[in-house]
Order: C-alpha cells, then structure tokens, then sequence
C-alpha cells in the first residue's frame, strides 16, 4: 500500500456500512481516506444478521406504523424528528442497496421477501438468508473500491485527533506500529460502539469506544452512553467473550424461547411473548432465572424442519454444529449479551456534532432514533440514512474555499515507553459484566468505577508505549468510566 498523503478533504474513520455509505454518497471531486482499524471488512456491519427494516411498496404497511414500533421498542423517549427521517427516507435508501447490487432473498415471482422481527407489528425486513449485514458490507465495499477519490488504509487505528486553530483536524494515526499524522477539512467518525468494554459480546474485536472517546476529548457531547442494548439471544454453549447471535429473525420464523424445564415463560412477563422488544425478552430471561434458579434457556425451532432451517439460517446452522448443535434436532441454548449501543456522540439531523467538521454516523453516534432499546434491523437503516446525510451536508460545505493551516513541528510527541499491561482489559470488562448486567448495580458501579478511575490515572500518568493496545485501554477505560457515571 503506498504511503499516506497529508492532506484529504474527508477522513472516515470506519468501514462498516455507514463509513462506506458516507464515501459512496460524496462528491467525486473530495479527496477521502478511509480508514480500518483490522482489514476493509471487519465491523459490526458485517455480522449483523436479522436484515433491514423498512417500508417499500407494501399496502398492508406504513412509514406511521413503522415509526411508532420504533417509539415503542425506545420506550418513547426517541428523538422524534430523526424516527421520522428514518422511516420515510429509509425505503429510498432500502432501493439504492437492491440498485447498488445487494443481493436481498426473493420469492418465487421475484419479489422481495419480507420477515418478522420482535417489536415490529408488519413483516418489514429485507434479508439476506441470515447474514444481511455481510452481503451488504460486501457489496459496498466493491462499489467504495470503484471510487478513484477514495483511499482505504487497513489496520490503521486512530490514536488522536484535535481541531486545528483556523479550521480542520490533525487526526495522528497508528500504522505498522508507527505514529503519522494527516490533516483533513471534515473528519467522520464511523467507529462503532463499545461492545468489547464487555466481557461477553457480540460486538466485533474492534469495538473498543474509540470514536466515542476521540470525540469526547474534542468537546463533542455524549448523550445517554448507558442505553446499552443486551440481546436476549446470544449462543450460550461455549464460554468465549465474543458470542455468535441467533438472530431476531429465529423467533420471528417461530422458535419458542424455553426455560430450563423446556417451559415457554416469556408470556409470563409481556404478552407479545418471544416477539416482544429485546430488552423485555431480556428481562424476562433474567427474572426468570432468578424464579428457576437455573441460567439454562432455549430456542426451540426443530418443528421448521432440517429444509427450511438451513436454507434460511445457513449461517446459524454451522456456527451451532460448530458447537454440537443441530438447529432441526436440538433446542438452541441462548442466554441475553451484550449487543448494541443506543447512547454516544450527540448528533443532529445531518449527523453533526457540536464541533464544527466533526460528524459521527453510525453506532457511535447518537441520533436518537433508537431511544432506551433499539427495535431490531433499525440499525442498518440508521447507518445508511443518516451517513447519506451526513455526506450531503460535507458536500454543500466543501463548496467554499479553505485552505488547511498547520505547522508539523507543533505536534512532535514521544509515543515510547513500557508495554502497557493487556490485562486491564480483562479487568474492566469483569468490572462491566458484574456492574451492569441487564440490571444496573448501583452499588457494584460505585465500586467499579472507583477501580475505572484508578485504571485511568495509571494509564494517563504511567511512561506506556502509545500502541494500538495502549489505545484501545484508554478508550475502554474512558467509556467505562462515562457508562458507569450515568448509571449512578
């Protein structure tokens, strides 16, 4: 790969959907970099299952009907104005992915299909069999490689970024274990949430907060970092941090959520049952485990039959057999897990945040679409709607002249030092996983954030090499510690 330039006229910070979207939708004549902290296609994006929601030529639907689920799911707290963005310019978006070349599941006639997910009152998801978020990751990622504007850099971390004096950002990279700094008019922000900042989750390696970070340290505002989302189906027959999903759409195909007693139970708690919203699947789960005394549930999807199971979750069913699990014949063992972020950098309608240039899309940021609980296959609408806007409003911007003023000699720094120790890592995510479990403990968040705080000292006053390990701590640590406060 050649070596970086100096200057761009955007960067993005991000290869999940909505970075790549934000640089589909730029004006040809923007130089972009693009930036990935592992290889192009690893994200959150990528491992999104379930599909996409929206209304597209259907009369027994209605944007109305799709904008209250979502306010329901939220628990009436969205931001209004930005679910009506989203559920009347999404269909549009929806259009431009099937014209882009996403190759979304279709029936017999050529039309295409639609599921149900819980907390939705129509079938509205377009999918992929069972890995939407791959297929439409994949398909971008092929029209962004067409694009001569745009330069993408691999296992390139974003270790600062600071505004510069007359306008622009200083954004220092780490690469190949070096420090390089490049300067940019907007920087874009598409760095996912903070899934890993949790001992068990679904989220990618990458997920580290780190955008949420840099954007606090810039003076963007972060808002209700607390709405963490746990799915209340993650595959619980291994013990290893990084859980695979069994999608909404199992339950929405017809599985039965099943206690230890291979009792269904989720009426008991709401009577839409297993298609409830996922944090009241989550909380049934969990009270019902304290009822049991057993944390052992399950999916029970056996009567679709072996055809239909593996044509339609080809990718559920081999990462169960995987683990011994045949989704035709066995129950599906599931317990709730860490998954989605609803809270981080505060944006408006055109995904900008109260530092000028500085626009954040995707998971980190938070447009308030979403609420207290994300209604499910709303986040890849999300991602698209609003990079699309965001990309709309650098284009206008970029109309007026500028020229970067800065001076390298002025931010000559020493990265070296000691290995930072990669256990404080594990250290907060145990912190994390007893603190805030589905449940709040105010008492163990007290506690924990106190050891947060001292992990933070540590980190600022010790001599540390400024590696990709250092930073990803730093920014575990940083929104821990953000998490931790709010919920006390």
């Amino acid at each position: 790969m050649r070596n970086l330039q100096k200057e761009y006229d955007v960067i993005i910070a991000g290869c999940g959907i909505s970075g790549l979207y934000t640089a589909l939708k730029l004006n040809s004549n923007l130089n972009v970099l693009l930036l990935s902290k592992g290889d192009n296609g690893l994200s959150n994006s990528s491992l999104a299952q379930g599909g996409i929601a929206a209304v597209v030529d259907n009369p027994d639907d209605s944007t109305q009907l799709h904008f209250e689920d979502t306010l329901i799911a939220g628990g009436g707290v969205n931001d209004k104005r930005s679910v009506d963005v989203l559920v009347n310019e999404g269909p549009d978006d929806v259009k431009e992915l099937v014209r882009l070349g996403v190759d979304f599941d279709r029936d017999a006639s050529g039309g295409l299909m639609r599921t149900l997910e819980g907390g939705h009152s129509r079938n509205r998801i377009f999918h992929h069999r069972d890995n939407t978020g791959y297929e439409m990751t994949k398909t971008l990622l092929e029209r962004v490689y067409e694009l001569p504007n745009v330069e993408f850099s691999e296992y390139t971390a974003v270790y600062s970024a600071e505004r510069l004096p007359n306008g622009g950002f200083r954004v220092n990279l780490i690469k190949n274990d070096e420090h390089i700094d490049v300067y940019c008019r907007f920087l874009v922000l598409a760095t996912g949430g903070l899934g890993r900042v949790y001992k068990y989750s679904t989220s990618s390696s990458v997920c580290t907060g780190d955008g949420i970070r840099l954007a606090s340290e810039m003076g963007a505002k972060i808002k209700d970092l607390h709405f963490i989302q746990f799915h209340p189906t993650a595959f619980a027959g291994n013990d290893n941090g990084e859980r695979f999903l069994i999608s909404e759409a199992v339950r929405g195909e017809g599985a039965k959520l099943l206690n230890c007693n291979g009792e269904r139970f989720a009426h008991r708690y709401d009577e839409r049952a297993e298609l409830a919203p996922r944090d009241v699947v989550s909380r049934a789960i969990i009270l019902e485990a304290r009822r049991t005394g057993s944390d052992k549930f399950y999916l029970d999807i056996t009567e679709k039959g072996e055809e239909f199971l593996y044509r339609r979750f080809p990718l559920i069913s081999s990462k169960c057999l995987e683990n011994g699990i045949d989704i035709s014949k066995d129950w599906i063992p599931v317990f709730p897990c860490q998954h989605y972020l609803m809270g981080g950098i505060a944006v408006d309608l055109y995904s900008r945040t109260r530092v000028y240039g500085l626009y954040a899309v995707g998971e980190c940021s938070n447009t308030g679409v979403h609420g207290k609980n994300r209604l499910a296959s709303n986040s890849l609408l999300e991602a698209l709607v609003f990079s699309r806007r965001a990309a709309q409003d650098i284009n206008e911007k970029a109309q007026a002249a500028f020229e970067l003023i800065y001076d390298e000699a002025d931010y000559v720094q020493d990265y070296s030092g000691a290995p930072v120790p990669s256990e404080l890592a594990d250290e907060i995510r145990e912190i994390m996983q007893r603190s805030y479990f589905v449940f709040p403990d105010a008492a163990l968040a007290r506690q924990g954030l106190k050891s947060i705080n001292s992990i933070l000292d540590r980190l600022r006053v010790g001599k540390f090499k400024k590696d990709c390990t250092y930073e990803e701590i730093l920014s575990l640590a940083t929104v821990a510690a953000m998490v931790l406060k709010e919920i006390l």
